[in-house]
């Protein structure tokens, strides 16, 4: 038997009518749909009249599952695979699942939807003939101005997801680290009933998170002006510091490669100049 099929499947992140007809196909032609949080994605299908078995995968239990899977694809089993909203894999689980299915052979395809990355630059006014997603910010004070010097000479427009709670203290330490000028777009509640997009320098969102009451409430997606100035290039002490970091968490290689994207060096520079510090010692007179 020939073995089965994933669909990942983007689902509405708030108008339902968003759904596109294919995507509706896709759900209900699935053996089974393997969802982020079944309760939400069964919600769901009851509006769109659809009866299919759910299965959870979560970020707790995805390597478990991801077995579990893998067995019924290849017994040709057809499995949708969706988020709670917006395209699956974007900050959601799902990556280990698809990458064991295609190196077991199975065929994945998309099938694309509304994603709460793109609706968010399409509206913000800032640049999107080149930008970067970088997920959720660290939740820890220190860890997330850490991260963002390495991101405030980022020329592409960047795009966060945020945590309603914390938006004003990233907008806090954004401006401390963008500096105040830089312009930013928060946007709330996108497609729904009470969406909100405020646009402006960070020193002026700053205000209006003081003075709109809903400003930290529903879904935030962030986006961030790059980083247009002359003086922009990093210098060294940046690249070797951002260089250490990276590879306290990655290969080497790894590191030196994402340093170079960020900052317009060549990888082998990065990559020597992130070594020099740990350089082994010259040999003594007498020492092997």
């Amino acid at each position: 038997m020939p073995p089965g099929r994933i669909d990942v499947v983007a689902t509405p992140i708030g108008n339902l009518a968003d759904l596109s007809p294919r995507a509706r196909e896709a759900l209900a032609a699935a053996d089974v749909i393997a969802a982020e949080d079944t309760r939400h994605t069964g919600n769901l299908l009851r509006q769109l009249g659809v009866q299919r078995p759910l299965l959870s995968l979560h970020d707790h239990n995805e390597l478990q599952r991801r077995e579990e899977l893998l067995e019924r694809l290849r017994a040709g089993a057809r499995v949708a695979l969706v988020s709670d909203a917006g395209t699956p894999l974007v900050s959601d689980p799902g990556y280990l699942l698809v990458r064991a299915a295609i190196e077991a052979g199975v065929t994945v395809q998309a099938v694309p939807g509304a994603s709460a990355v793109l609706v968010a630059l399409a509206v913000s006014g800032l640049s999107a003939e080149r930008f970067c997603f970088e997920g959720f910010l660290p939740s820890r004070p220190a860890a997330r101005r850490e991260r963002l010097r390495v991101l405030r000479h980022e020329p592409r427009t960047q795009i966060f997801f945020e945590a309603p709670h914390r938006i004003g203290e990233t907008l806090e330490d954004m401006a401390a680290e963008y500096g105040e000028e830089r312009h930013a777009c928060v946007a709330r509640e996108l497609t729904k009933m009470h969406e909100s997009v405020y646009r402006g320098s960070f020193a002026q969102l700053l205000q209006i998170a003081r003075d709109e009451a809903n400003f930290a409430r529903g879904e935030i997606t962030l986006v961030v002006a790059g980083n247009e100035s002359v003086d922009a290039a990093p210098d060294d002490a940046f690249v070797a510091r951002a260089y250490e970091l990276l590879a306290a968490e990655l290969p080497p290689s790894r590191a030196a490669s994402l340093v170079a994207q960020l900052t317009g060096r060549r990888k082998s520079e990065v990559y020597a100049r992130g070594i020099r510090p740990h350089a082994a010692p010259v040999a003594q007179e007498g020492e092997e």
